[in-house]
């Protein structure tokens, strides 16, 4: 939040992997520094090509069906943690499950915290070569997740309040694509994102527009000093506030019924 206020953010919204558990002291501190907070979370859901990111936005913190489903994801983020450092272990590689949730401590476990231990350690010289070595999809210690539907998650966000939106959906940001997610209940899709190139960017802009789909866009920062792969630093991606404002009226206008 200091770093939000120091680069002069009218807002920002907190979207950690299957937690809102930042989301009440975020929004304190934002109180304090005049950085709005939007709370929400990101969910990983199957897709035709495996999995997709989900963002969930203007979420409660203490809504019981939404902390239920969200302790479940992230019991099976634990599993999936165990598995893969057994996975690097096999190979040869000295961690322990110990290392892994030392580094993640209170967050939700994920590939990321792995990674650090690795460079921690020695293993390898950056987080990126983690993943391209052992922790990306088809590496030797990458690990399935068990994924719920995008419509399982846009009911629940939905149930509570909230909208939902695709993330980073690059060169799978198709009509097709779109337009199937938009009938289980996509609310947005997010156009402005590092991994976006140019051509990426301009073709989801306009496919939103011609679907009814608002726009969100985010700089996925990890927390890390730099840049680090399609995590860029905070700030980095232009969000205009009338994006906001539309969804929020949308929101308005979902409560009143119309």
């Amino acid at each position: 939040m200091r770093r939000a206020a120091e680069l002069g953010l009218g807002a920002i919204a907190l979207t950690d992997h299957d937690t809102t558990a930042g989301v009440a002291e975020a929004q304190a501190q934002g109180a304090r520094l005049g950085v709005r907070v939007i709370g929400g979370c990101e969910f990983s859901t199957s897709a035709p090509w495996g999995e997709m990111h989900v963002l969930g936005y203007f979420l409660p913190i203490d809504d019981p069906a939404l902390e239920a489903f969200l302790v479940r994801c992230r019991e099976d983020r634990v599993r999936r943690g165990r598995q893969m450092v057994e996975g690097l272990q096999a190979w040869g590689v000295d961690i322990s499950f110990e290392d892994l949730a030392e580094e993640a401590s209170n967050a939700a476990i994920g590939r990321p915290h792995l990674a650090r231990v690795l460079v921690k350690r020695g293993k390898v010289a950056s987080v990126d070569d983690a993943f391209h070595q052992w922790l990306g999809r088809g590496r030797p210690a990458y690990v399935e997740k068990c994924l719920p539907t995008f419509r399982e998650v846009a009911e629940l966000v939905h149930s509570v309040g909230g909208i939902v939106s695709a993330a980073h959906l690059k060169e799978r940001g198709t009509r097709a694509t779109l337009d199937a997610f938009k009938a289980e209940g996509l609310d947005a899709v997010e156009t402005r994102h590092p991994s976006h190139s140019g051509e990426a960017r301009a073709r989801i802009t306009a496919l939103a527009a011609s679907l009814g789909l608002h726009r969100t866009g985010g700089s996925d920062w990890h927390g890390e000093e730099t840049g680090v792969g399609s995590h860029a630093m905070l700030g980095s991606q232009e969000v205009p506030s009338e994006w906001l404002e539309s969804i929020e009226q949308a929101l308005r206008e979902r409560g009143r019924g119309g």
